[in-house]
């Protein structure tokens, strides 16, 4: 499952939607473009496995809209995405935030394991990082580009070492 899948069930959460409301909730909080070739598919998936239901709310002179709500599977499944961050995925900084965002919804331990999936991510990334810099001695630009990945990455190991307090707090 993907940062989007969970930005989706964490919106229906809230209350039920119809598709573009939504897709206008998730880009207006989140920023992140949420295009119907991701959002519907998503939604037919999560229907299918139980985690949302679909009504149909009439309209006069238009077909039905269809409203999306959240089920209590859903809100399992939603617990179970935020608590799981699969070394795949810790990598991406979007999937960390994303579930960083909705810390409040997990236990102690569950964010101090997602904190610690995202530092193993950063170390192997920056372990890459020193690599390449290492390869760059004669390109000032590639050596440019490798000091500020290497700065990015350091610096947001610190902060994960500033949250894990924070996260382990009930």
């Amino acid at each position: 499952m993907s940062y989007i899948e969970i930005l989706i069930l964490r919106h229906l959460a809230h209350r039920p939607a119809h598709g573009y409301e939504l897709r206008k909730r998730v880009e207006h909080v989140t920023g992140v473009r949420l295009n119907n070739n991701s959002l519907y598919p998503a939604l037919r998936r999560f229907e299918e496995a139980g985690a949302v239901t679909r009504t149909e709310e009439p309209q006069e002179g238009r077909p039905p809209r269809l409203v999306y709500a959240l089920t209590p599977p859903g809100r399992e499944l939603l617990h179970d995405m935020l608590a799981d961050l699969p070394p795949d995925q810790a990598d991406d900084s979007n999937e960390f935030m994303a579930r960083l965002g909705q810390f409040g919804l997990l236990e102690p331990g569950e964010r101090l394991a997602v904190l610690a999936a995202r530092y193993k991510a950063l170390e192997i990334q920056l372990a890459h990082y020193a690599e390449m810099h290492a390869l760059a001695r004669d390109d000032r630009w590639a050596e440019a580009v490798t000091a500020e990945l290497i700065r990015r990455h350091e610096a947001e190991r610190a902060w994960i070492a500033e949250l894990q307090p924070l996260a382990a707090e009930p």
